[in-house]
């Protein structure tokens, strides 16, 4: 207390030092002495003797108290003051924790009450928060009032001073949770700690919770939420909000979604069986709608449809049974035989049996003699009847024979003469050599005509008949000591005779124009052997080649003509090319290929539980083209490898049968297997000699498998309705699954609202979610009943519903109304997540987030040639002479192929005849279109091939 901590003796004077009270106290101690009586009170020890009556005074009532002292919180610095009021009161004045306040610091008031004539005085003191926080013990500060008169004196009640405060932190906050329809929901609330006792209201979504306006709250006593039972208006955000004089404090958010378990319906009628005859099956559905999940609550469990076997009895039609024997001969001269429809009879609505049931015909041979009546019935009732009067005779007969056998005659004598002149006219093949004795083999004809160098030059490849063009003019060698087997295939061993020799324009024959045994064995079965061209097959190349431009979308094919040179085929924007190497196509021959994305459904492999499609469904073709080294196939995929064994990863390819078979796992190829994959973190590269269809399917071996969403948010570029679609895509990350929505979108009217995201999603059965945040609601509601929509699990994981989204649908309250700002969150349960800051205008001439999406070699689809490469051909040559040769030191192919992270399998590289060859290639595909040059100088500069080194390769 500092100065109030002395007493009234060692100031000299008691609290009211006037000379009136100094003479009282001269009088009182006077008294005691020679009375010895001393009334003193416990309080005043040491403060000075202060009488409770004096002698001289009439007598008056003791002081009464009109106001005393309330309890007061000192508020951050701010004071407080305490009041007192007493009355009938000589004095009055203020002790805080048992010590005397000083005079100076009482305001004091005196007054005469007009109706009891009696003083009134009151008193206040001034309480810092200083004077509070010096206080030290057990008790909190504490301030009381005194009264005094000359009946003696009373004392008021303790008004205690505390320093007001509320912490920030609540000791126990709501938890959002998930309930069931009509269940009980507790939300528990501990607000901070603080003076005075903090007060506990609820808010549901920002608006306060009244327990007498909705009686399904309850607030417990110890600040607790009860809702009774759970509605599903009653989804929404809860806070628990503490507040004292001093502050207010929020708890964090909790989100009460309260969803909706699915119910089946009654079943449906039985449906008629779908077989009209023989077995079959009838069913009958029912479905979860009754009532239908809803924010999230399970689905039905059970099946949708129940089928039953069903018989029906099929119809059978009658058939006749066999002729009776005829019957004697009557005396009509005609006798009759019968049949029965009973073999069998017809049943179940099947057909009667056709025709007659009784036969009758003549049984005299015509020398019987009927009536004319008899003769004519019997007309009329059989017309099978022989044995009427109007019979042909004997004569009559052996005529007609005649003439049949004339007519015979002369078409056989025709046909021979049309024989021999077809055979005489063509003798004669106009320089032709057509061996039709070829079809026995099961082969096309074979045509070979006389030098026509022009139409041979300027006729386009064939891919369907032929494997091979030959550049020159071809001639028949007719010599018998110059002919060469065209094959020893036992294809052609009914062809024993037939042996041509092919020449090219030089002259000389070469190993590429030596159709071998091997070269007819290689071509695929599909594909006509036909070796040289003429005007109908150059026709059929021209007719595939359009056939094949109409048939697939130029936005996801490339096509060229490549001879042995090679050259590089990029499906724009979709992270699918085709490397074909130099020397991947045999000299002298020129292919037309291609490569094309496959989008539609049926194309897709179908996936089993844990299986996803991790990239696009990709066809390189012409399918059975002989390859001398292996071409490069590139894709992007949406597998997240890391290092761990996650993934078991497949190469699948489309069959002839239309079948998907497994071609190899990444990680066990060997060397039985047709080709070898490299994994990038986003792509792969298949190094093949076999084109076809391919895709890349991963199966997961642990719940930590990861895979790669891309996230697209689209609005309508302009929106007239009230309405506002908001469509959120999911889509595995790949170039072209992104790309295909684009296109969509394009074509529907919409726009990128904002930078598509990567989200990385696990095998953890956790469903994907998606909610809408920060919606104005004094412009925008959303038509949502549910905070949230989600997409289940199976769905995201198999990949094999292509362009899955959902939607969110918002409606502006006027139509003036163009801005929207929200934002939207995808995340897996339990996982990761990405938001969305949505801030779009509806109207036409807003910006939109660019959807090019271009790289440097977007525009491109074809590279012919050399210009293909990074490397040089020179250099290419120089480093495969000097890399191929194994090194003692090891700084050979196998060397580079480590420095470059290509060494998962080596057997690979080890079968080729140029494995450096093979990995420039694989090195070529990884990084086009913008090769470093110079970080691979650096490598063979770091493997100590100085002799391979090429300066001049970055001016390249």
């Amino acid at each position: 207390m500092g100065h109030r901590g002395r007493t009234d003796k060692e100031e000299g004077r008691v609290p009211g030092s006037s000379p009136e009270m100094l003479s009282l106290s001269w009088l009182l101690l006077f008294l005691l002495i020679n009375n010895a009586v001393a009334q003193v009170d416990d309080d005043f020890i040491g403060l000075g003797d202060l009488p409770e009556t004096f002698p001289s005074d009439p007598p008056e009532p003791l002081p009464v108290f009109l106001m005393e002292p309330e309890e007061a919180y000192i508020v951050k610095n701010k004071p407080v003051n305490l009041y007192c009021k007493a009355t009938p009161a000589t004095q009055i004045y203020f002790k805080c924790n048992s010590e005397w306040v000083h005079q100076k610091e009482h305001t004091v008031e005196e007054r005469v009450d007009e109706n009891s004539g009696l003083v009134v005085r009151e008193a206040s003191i001034e309480i810092t928060r200083q004077q509070v926080e010096e206080l030290f013990g057990p008790e909190d500060f504490w301030c009381q009032c005194v009264a005094w008169s000359s009946a003696g004196t009373t004392k008021s009640r303790k008004a205690h001073v505390r320093i007001a405060y509320l912490r920030k932190t609540f000791d126990q906050e709501p938890l959002g949770k998930e309930v069931s329809l009509e269940q009980e929901v507790l939300l528990q609330c501990r607000p901070p700690e603080g003076i005075p006792a903090a007060e506990v209201e609820w808010l549901k979504n920002e608006e306060v919770i009244d327990p007498a306006d909705d009686r399904n709250f309850y607030i417990t006593i110890d600040h607790n939420l009860i809702i009774k039972q759970a509605r599903l208006s009653d989804t929404a955000n809860y806070t628990c909000v503490a507040k004292n004089i001093v502050a207010k404090r929020r708890s964090t958010t909790a989100t009460v979604i309260v969803y909706v378990n699915g119910g089946w319906s009654t079943w449906t009628e039985w449906s008629v069986c779908n077989s009209r005859c023989g077995r079959g099956y009838q069913k009958r559905t029912r479905s979860c709608t009754n009532p239908a999940p809803l924010n999230g609550g399970a689905i039905c469990e059970g099946q949708g449809i129940q089928k039953l076997a069903c018989n029906p009895l099929c119809p059978v039609d009658g058939l006749w049974t066999e002729w009776s024997k005829w019957s004697t001969c009557g005396t009509e001269c005609t006798h009759w035989r019968r049949r029965e429809c009973g073999a069998p009879a017809p049943k179940n609505g099947g057909k009667d049996c056709e025709g007659m049931v009784l036969q009758s015909k003549n049984c005299t041979d015509g020398l019987c003699m009927q009536s004319s009546l008899y003769q004519k019935s019997s007309e009329g009732k059989d017309k099978s009847d022989f044995g009427n009067s109007l019979a042909p005779s004997t004569d009559d007969v052996a005529l007609y024979v005649g003439i049949v056998i004339a007519v015979i005659m002369c078409l056989v004598i025709s046909v021979v003469v049309a024989l021999f002149i077809y055979r005489k006219n063509h003798r004669d093949f106009d320089s032709d050599i057509i061996d039709t004795s070829a079809l026995n083999g099961g082969f096309q004809p074979v045509s070979i005509k006389t030098a026509r160098k022009a139409d041979l030059l300027t006729a386009p490849p064939d891919l369907t008949s032929a494997a091979a063009m030959y550049r020159g003019p071809v001639y028949a060698l007719h010599d018998v000591a110059d002919k060469i087997p065209m094959t020893n295939s036992p294809l052609l061993d009914p062809l024993p005779n037939l042996k041509i020799k092919v020449y090219n324009s030089s002259g000389l024959v070469t190993p590429q124009d030596d159709l071998g045994g091997d070269f007819s064995s290689k071509l695929s079965p599909k594909l006509p052997h036909c070796l040289l061209d003429n005007s109908d097959s150059t026709m059929g190349r021209r007719t595939q080649t359009q056939t094949l431009l109409r048939t697939r979308d130029p936005s996801c094919t490339a096509l060229g003509s490549f001879s042995s040179q090679g050259g590089h085929l990029i499906v724009p924007n979709s992270g699918v090319s085709l490397l074909i190497p130099a020397g991947a196509i045999p000299q002298g021959r020129v292919y037309e290929m291609y490569v094309t994305v496959q989008r539609k459904d049926n194309m897709r492999p179908s996936v089993e539980d844990g299986q996803t499609v991790l990239g696009p469904v990709v066809s390189c073709g012409p399918p059975g083209a002989l390859l001398t080294r292996p071409v490069i196939i590139t894709m992007h995929h949406c597998a997240v490898c890391d290092g761990q064994q996650d993934w078991l990863i497949q190469l699948k390819n489309h069959s002839q049968q239309n079948q998907w078979e497994d071609v190899v796992v990444v990680g066990e190829e060997n060397f039985t297997t047709p080709c070898y994959i490299q994994m990038d973190d986003e792509a792969c590269h298949i190094l093949t000699e076999t084109l076809g269809t391919y895709c890349l399917v991963g199966q997961s071996l642990s719940a930590a498998t990861t895979k790669r969403l891309k996230l697209a948010i689209f609005g309508p570029v302009t929106c007239l309705a009230m309405e506002y679609h908001i469509r959120v895509y999911c889509l595995d990350d790949t170039q072209d699954a992104l790309k295909e929505v684009l296109q969509m979108e394009k074509q529907m009217g919409g726009k990128l609202l904002d930078e598509p995201k990567t989200l990385n999603f696990k095998d953890s059965t956790h469903n994907l979610r998606l909610s809408i945040h920060d919606v104005p609601h004094m412009l925008w509601k959303s038509k949502l009943l549910a905070k949230y929509q989600e997409l289940s699990f199976q769905q995201v994981w198999c990949g094999s519903q292509r362009n899955l989204h959902c939607c969110f649908t918002l409606e502006r309250f006027s139509a003036n109304t163009v801005d929207l700002a929200c934002k939207i969150c995808v995340r897996q349960v339990e996982g990761e997540g990405q938001i969305f800051q949505l801030d779009t205008t509806l109207s036409e001439d807003s910006q939109s987030i660019d959807t090019s999406l271009l790289d440097p070699a977007s525009n491109i689809t074809t590279l012919v040639g050399p210009n293909a490469f990074r490397i040089p051909i020179s250099i290419r040559q120089k480093l495969c002479g000097s890399l191929d040769a194994p090194q003692t030191r090891g700084n050979d192919w196998r060397m580079l192929a480590h420095k470059l992270n290509l060494d998962r399998y080596l057997n690979y590289f080890a079968t080729k005849s140029s494995p450096t060859g093979v990995i420039l290639d694989l090195w070529e595909a990884q990084h086009f279109p913008d090769g470093n040059l110079s970080r691979l100088a650096q490598v063979l500069e770091e493997m100590g091939r100085h002799d391979s080194l090429f300066p001049a390769a970055t001016d390249h």
